[in-house]
């Protein structure tokens, strides 16, 4: 089909088997709840022992239907691997599971459940999937109401959770089920956005155009200067707007200082990233 591509399937593929290598030996073998569709599977397999890689398909078939509907034909097919992908792994590794022994520290467990659940996810998410359920809703409100994959997925988890502490966790290992999905959360985030983030500076200072000159020749960095007035003295003052990457933050604060010590400096991060400096070099080719 136009638009499918081989790097995307791999991509998504490996995402899965992250996914279900952390959900089998840290959330499975631990007895740790997890959220969405999968935290589901888990109250079924440890009230009733129902197969968690069938359920998994069995509950998303609702889903595949909104997400032919609503997503296009490429991400329903990317959902389909996805979702086919984790069920997949989850019997590949719960019939050739290690036992790790690691029941005395959950919240080393917690830690490294979220952590495989949210790369592996991230990953997916990445690469244009999901493996269905709740990350379809997710995605949704990503795309068409901005709002954050990790933190969407957060308040859905929290309503299974609370079922799941209902019917097979103790009080203990629901606490610790919220430090894995709040981890899981946030590494999506990170995984998704982390490598194109960056740190965006707006600067006001009489002294402008020094600093926007050093910051072009030692920096090698855009600057866009703005026209602004201030709203108390009435004054004209350009405005700078530069975007730089994490690392370089410390060094562009030394060149503002270093030429006005009372320049008006504010930082914000700055999510996903493309263009010339970060995504393309300085001839318009993509950096791999």
């Amino acid at each position: 089909m136009q638009g499918i591509k081989i790097k995307n399937i791999i991509g998504i593929l490996i995402g899965t088997a992250i996914f279900s290598f952390g959900f089998v030996h840290f959330n499975m073998q631990n007895q740790l709840g997890e959220g969405g569709f999968s935290g589901i599977t888990l109250i079924l397999y440890f009230t009733l022992n129902w197969d968690p890689a069938l359920l998994n398909l069995l509950l998303n078939i609702p889903m595949f239907i909104i997400g032919w509907r609503l997503l296009g034909k490429k991400t329903f097919i990317y959902t389909l691997i996805g979702t086919f992908g984790v069920s997949v792994f989850l019997k590949i590794f719960h019939v050739y599971e290690f036992k790790m022994n690691l029941q005395e520290d959950l919240f080393l467990v917690s830690l490294f459940a979220g952590v495989f659940v949210g790369v592996g996810l991230g990953i997916v998410f990445r690469f244009g999937g999901t493996t269905g359920g709740v990350d379809i809703v997710a995605r949704l409100a990503n795309k068409y109401l901005g709002w954050s994959i990790g933190k969407t997925m957060f308040g859905f988890d929290f309503v299974v959770i609370i079922l799941s502490w209902a019917t097979f966790l103790d009080a203990r290992s629901m606490m610790y089920t919220l430090v894995a999905v709040y981890v899981g959360g946030r590494v999506i985030d990170f995984v998704q956005e982390g490598a194109n983030s960056a740190k965006g500076t707006f600067i006001i200072s009489p002294k402008s155009n020094e600093i926007a000159d050093l910051i072009s020749k030692q920096m090698e960095r855009g600057v866009t200067i703005f026209d602004g007035h201030g709203h108390f003295t009435k004054e004209h003052r350009d405005v700078l707007y530069c975007v730089v990457a994490r690392n370089e933050l410390v060094r562009l604060k030394n060149i503002i200082y270093g030429i006005d010590p009372h320049a008006f400096v504010t930082i914000m991060d700055v999510r996903d990233v493309s263009g010339e400096g970060f995504t393309l070099d300085d001839k318009k080719q993509p950096i791999h």
